[in-house]
């Protein structure tokens, strides 16, 4: 009985206290939207907001170069050449290791 008591009186002296800890514990660590997760959110949206712009960037370049070839033959072959080392039946292809 001595222990309850103590506890309840160290409670009735520092209630306000003992409240305001146990709402920054509740709100900073275990709530469903804690401080913790709210930061963690606001990393992954910024890491996924910094991926679609990637994406964006890579599809504008796809697209215009999608776009080049559909209107000039001469890249497709350049694009033959360059990147599947493809060659005219009279010509000889040296590549160079850098």
């Amino acid at each position: 009985m001595g222990k309850l008591l103590t506890i309840w009186t160290f409670f009735r002296r520092h209630k306000y206290w003992v409240v305001t800890i146990a709402f920054i514990v509740i709100i900073g660590v275990l709530d469903e939207n804690s401080l913790m997760r709210r930061a963690m959110h606001k990393y992954e949206i910024a890491e996924l907001k910094s991926e679609i712009e990637r994406y964006t960037e890579q599809f504008e370049e796809d697209s215009r170069r999608l776009e080049e070839l559909d209107n000039n033959p001469e890249a497709i072959e350049k694009i033959a050449r360059e990147k599947y080392l493809m060659k005219r039946p009279d010509e000889d292809v040296y590549i160079y290791a850098e």
